[in-house]
């Protein structure tokens, strides 16, 4: 509507510019709900991955990070092979910013990344922990390369969410913490939220806790 009032104003149809007479749309932060999925669905999509073939281990050791460390694709895309270190048990992870954190390395994800290391990634030139399974050997080429690695997982589950990348498994860890009792700043410093309201979100899934808050609606209003 603005645009099409700022041009009847240069056309000259119309003597004053009603383009700022236009109320902006209201934007309320924070006002959705995160998509997820519940947890057995989480091990649905991990299940799907064959890790009898050399994409799947890949896939599989991608998508556990995804769900255990609720990594970011492109933190994915970033990891390098120095990044681990076996001795201490823990991942550097290059987050928003060039913000560096180390993230204790749960032992499933650790063996997902044994048997990566050992049955599939070639050697090659690159430092950069997940490769192209064909030629060139090379990194992932981006964030949407971890993107469709959950989409496909999600369409082998048998699973169609409205969110199909792989915020959909870091919203789902964050959830299932959340119902387990892990409270919001625990799972801001997991998911290394630079600003605690991001975090906020998360409490509109936590139904029982907000029914303690609910204020009951007055029997018989008009």
């Amino acid at each position: 509507m603005r645009s099409f009032l700022r041009y009847l104003r240069q056309r000259g149809q119309i003597a004053t510019d009603l383009a700022g007479a236009v109320p902006a749309i209201a934007y309320w932060s924070l006002s959705g709900l995160p998509k997820f999925l519940p947890a057995e669905q989480v091990k649905q999509v991990l299940a799907s991955c064959d890790r009898t073939t050399s994409v799947g281990k890949r896939n599989y050791a991608i998508l556990l990070l995804l769900a255990r460390l609720g990594l970011r694709a492109g933190e994915i895309v970033a990891l390098a092979l120095d990044d681990i270190d076996w001795e201490n048990g823990d991942i550097l992870v290059r987050g928003k910013g060039q913000r560096l954190a180390r993230l204790p390395l749960p032992s499933d994800v650790g063996e997902a990344l044994v048997e990566y290391l050992r049955d599939v990634r070639p050697a090659g030139w690159t430092r950069r922990l997940f490769l192209r399974i064909r030629a060139p050997l090379r990194g992932l080429a981006n964030s949407v390369s971890v993107d469709c690695i959950v989409a496909r997982a999600l369409k082998r589950a048998g699973l169609a969410p409205p969110l199909k990348g792989a915020h959909l498994l870091r919203h789902s860890l964050a959830t299932d913490l959340l119902r387990q009792g892990a409270s919001l700043a625990e799972i801001g410093q997991l998911l290394r939220h630079s600003q605690p309201n991001t975090t906020q979100i998360y409490a509109k899934v936590d139904i029982e806790a907000l029914r303690g808050i609910a204020v009951a609606w007055p029997a018989g209003a008009p």
